[in-house]
């Protein structure tokens, strides 16, 4: 780890580069992994950075668990269990596939240990979905395609994971068994699941007793670490462990959580998700000096030839895994259902185009042993660092630049019509069951004639909008135009309420909390007015 000073340096840009190379992105319209790691690099080069060293065993801790639960707790399972066979193929056959076909080409080209060859393979193998769903999503690709990319990527970091501390604990110890792997294999990915259901159940049981934001968010940020770091201390995958707490808590949350915490644990987790992803990044420039002090031993051809040659084997496993399971999947299966779900050419060329390699990667990498148990350092760590950092250069810059293009020539877009329709269902039975509530309601005694009658107009004005909106009625009333012109007039008084609430606090007649606390209730008032 570096001095304090240069400690200081070091914090200091990571702040302003994370912050000005997200500018940029946003500036450039392109997903933020691209400029990142583009600036990490040049970052890493300049003259007078100082030279850091990231603890190994503390990488995969600190920065995976909470990547991978936030990415679990957002997933969409009613979609994760529609694909099930096809993830669970990608995150297992093609994470296999990747990790021998490049150990065979670490082995006899680039001359790495066996038990090295297959630390890199499986370093390699597991895709990050940061930037491709991001691209597709802004594109309009199709939800299923966005939800495969993200499901896989869930999955199959276990399994490359697991299959890598196999391969590191034979690099460092010298022994392997296929045999005691496939027992450890199947060991670690049941384990890492009941651990992840029993922390997800134990978690969900306590916040479902507590009303206190704060202390809500502080366990969410911690439930990660708390199913993660079990399970990883008793060899199991810590990386399921924290997918299945996500997933179960992301399934439960509606009923958990109360709308004050979502707001402010949708917010933090957000931030919380890029800055991790930026951090990874941003290091792994900073460490370039340090491995490129000790590729001395190779030349600059030979450092690109490798890199070629591996980022090569990995995109081209990917494309023949691609195109060779969905005829394997049609021989075995034929019911009609099935049929219905394959996938065009066009639409596996952009998946097998879209895996991309970035944070788990960076992480595992990092995450390689310095030294062997007999207590030498471990050999061709900084040589297969820079593999991975160069195939990430590749694929997140490369394919994330040109996988734009790719979508739009191949026309491997939707109109979004299948996930209108079901935003205008949800508006129309919410509306529908405050209309009920509200019937039953006015028998009440507390409840006003007035109010029941202004709040029942409200919401037959919406579902009114909703029918219009999809077309099942004319806008004989010119409903549209009135609600975009009310919409219009409400804008104009918040901006003015804001007006005067600020300048009240820049008169001093009211506090700076009393200034957020109302500023807040108009800015959420003012977010629904858009439906």
């Amino acid at each position: 780890m570096p001095p304090v000073q240069d400690f200081e340096i070091v914090i200091l840009a990571l702040f302003v580069s994370v912050a000005g190379l997200s500018a940029i992105a946003h500036w450039l319209s392109v997903p933020y992994p691209i400029p990142l790691v583009l600036g990490g690099l040049v970052l890493g080069l300049l003259p007078g950075m100082p030279e850091i060293e990231l603890e190994p065993d503390l990488v995969l801790v600190v920065f995976l668990p909470p990547l991978l639960y936030a990415a679990a707790f957002f997933a969409d399972l009613r979609s994760l269990r529609a694909d099930i066979r096809a993830i669970s193929l990608a995150s297992v056959g093609l994470v296999l596939l990747t990790m021998g076909a490049v150990a065979v080409v670490a082995h006899e080209v680039i001359d790495l240990s066996w038990p090295l060859a297959f630390a890199l393979g499986a370093i390699v193998s597991p895709t990050d979905p940061v930037a491709a769903t991001a691209i597709m999503r802004q594109l309009g690709a199709p939800r299923r395609l966005v939800n495969f990319v993200e499901g896989e990527s869930l999955v199959n970091d276990a399994t490359a994971l697991v299959a890598y501390r196999v391969a590191v604990a034979a690099a460092v110890g010298g022994s392997f068994s296929v045999l005691d792997a496939g027992i450890e294999l199947v060991g670690a990915v049941a384990g890492g699941i009941a651990i992840g259901l029993a922390v997800g159940f134990v978690v969900a049981e306590i916040r479902g007793r507590l009303d206190d934001a704060p202390t809500e968010l502080a366990i969410s940020l911690l439930t990660a670490y708390a199913a993660f770091i079990p399970a990883d201390e008793l060899g199991l995958s810590g990386v399921l462990a924290a997918v299945t707490a996500g997933v179960y808590l992301g399934w439960r949350a509606p009923e958990l959580i109360t709308p004050e915490t979502r707001l402010q644990s949708f917010a933090v987790w957000e931030i919380l998700v890029f800055l991790l992803n930026a951090a990874l990044f941003i290091l792994v420039g900073l460490q370039l000096p340090v491995i490129a002090d000790g590729l001395e031993s190779y030349s600059t051809g030979d450092l690109v030839g490798y890199s070629a040659l591996v980022c090569a084997t990995v995109i081209g496993a990917r494309f023949l895994f691609t195109f060779t399971m969905p005829y394997v999947t049609r021989v075995l299966d034929r019911r009609p259902e099935q049929r219905a779900r394959r996938m065009g050419g066009r639409v596996r060329v952009v998946s097998a185009w879209a895996g991309m390699r970035g944070a788990v990667s960076l992480a595992a990498a990092l995450s390689l042993p310095l030294q062997t148990d007999a207590g030498a350092p471990l050999p061709d760590r900084d040589l297969i660092l820079f593999i991975t950092f160069a195939l990430i250069l590749v694929t997140v810059v490369g394919q994330g630049l040109s996988l734009p293009y790719l979508i739009r020539r191949l026309g491997v877009r939707e109109d979004g019509a299948e996930e209108a329709a079901e935003e205008a269902r949800a508006r129309y039975m919410a509306a529908r069951a405050a209309l009920d509530r509200l019937e039953e309601l006015s028998a009440e005694d507390w409840t006003l004639d007035d109010t029941i009658e202004r709040l029942r107009k409200l919401y037959e004005f919406r579902q009114q909008r909703v029918k219009v909106r999809t077309g099942k009625v004319e806008d004989a009333e010119g409903i549209e135009e009135r609600s975009l012109s009310y919409q219009r007039l409400m804008h104009e008084l918040y901006t003015v309420q804001r007006g005067a609430v600020i300048q009240l606090r820049n008169d001093g007649e009211i506090s700076n909390a009393v200034m957020h606390r109302i500023e807040r209730e108009l800015d959420l008032e003012e977010s629904r007015l858009e439906v």
